[in-house]
């Protein structure tokens, strides 16, 4: 397994948290993957085996690029041998205006849009190796398309100040911060990103939840909920079941068991 995570530059930080690369070898048969939820929607491109995903009760090959967006439980994608990936991990209320399409709540988002045009010269980098190749095309793209955009300065001090409170101000506080009532921020973040700011600030405190028991299972969960402004140890663990199918506790049980056994089968893009 190979995993590499790369700065934006400057000029797409209001836009891009980070671009990543992933290689994973998953063996002949076809294995099940699971991504499970958090505060970003991701540009995915790969390369070498067919990604698919389940629709209806068999399995939908996914385009690459495709967009993989706010999630509400875990998401199981489908691959078998070696499956490379190149990312860019977005801003929700970014993305969608970023490429010029209409915002969507669909958790995997395939469309159609000039950016799959660098499949080709991507695949070229990646066969000989040369990731950060690949990852400077990504860049040179969206920055240039980053300039005819623009970036909507309401959203950005709004997303700002979710991201430095990690989703626990509240949002008339958050609207404050933005200079703008409650309504407007509202309308604006939903147009944008498909899904309201508690959505958002929702699977923020999530994410930092599940990434602290990623790295530190025995974390204490009521100083989590503390932490991280729940009402108590069962709200956090409400919504933790929300997000994931499983209370904090079995995830944390769980953790301990995968990265004994360093098994393949789950797939967890765990934010730094």
């Amino acid at each position: 397994m190979q995993h590499h995570e790369f700065e934006p530059p400057e000029e797409l930080k209001d836009t891009v948290k980070c671009f990543w690369y992933d290689r994973r070898d998953f063996g002949a048969m076809e294995t099940a993957f699971e991504v499970m939820p958090d505060g970003y929607t991701e540009i995915i491109f790969y390369f070498g085996s067919t990604c698919s995903i389940s629709h209806n009760g068999s399995l939908q090959p996914l385009p690459s690029p495709f967009i993989m967006g706010l999630l509400n439980q875990p998401a199981i994608l489908y691959t078998k041998n070696i499956l490379e990936i190149i990312a860019v991990r977005c801003f929700p209320w970014t993305v969608f205006d970023l490429l010029g399409l209409p915002s969507g709540k669909d958790g995997v988002y395939i469309f159609e849009h000039p950016i799959a045009g660098l499949q080709s010269k991507l695949n070229e980098s990646i066969q000989t190796s040369r990731i950060d190749e690949a990852i400077s095309l990504v860049k040179e793209y969206l920055l240039n398309t980053r300039l005819r955009t623009g970036v909507d300065n309401l959203l950005d001090k709004a997303g700002t100040a979710m991201r430095e409170t990690k989703g626990t101000m509240p949002v008339s506080e958050l609207a404050a911060a933005a200079h703008a009532t409650v309504r407007t921020l509202e309308r604006k973040f939903k147009k944008s990103s498909g899904h309201t700011v508690k959505d958002v600030s929702a699977l923020m405190r999530f994410e930092q939840v599940r990434n602290r028991l990623w790295h530190h299972p025995d974390s204490s969960l009521s100083g989590l909920a503390y932490e991280f402004g729940y009402a108590d140890q069962s709200h956090l663990s409400r919504e933790f079941r929300r997000y994931s199918g499983i209370t904090p506790s079995a995830f944390a049980r769980k953790t301990k068991k995968r990265k004994q056994s360093l098994s393949h089968d789950f797939v967890a893009f765990i934010q730094a």
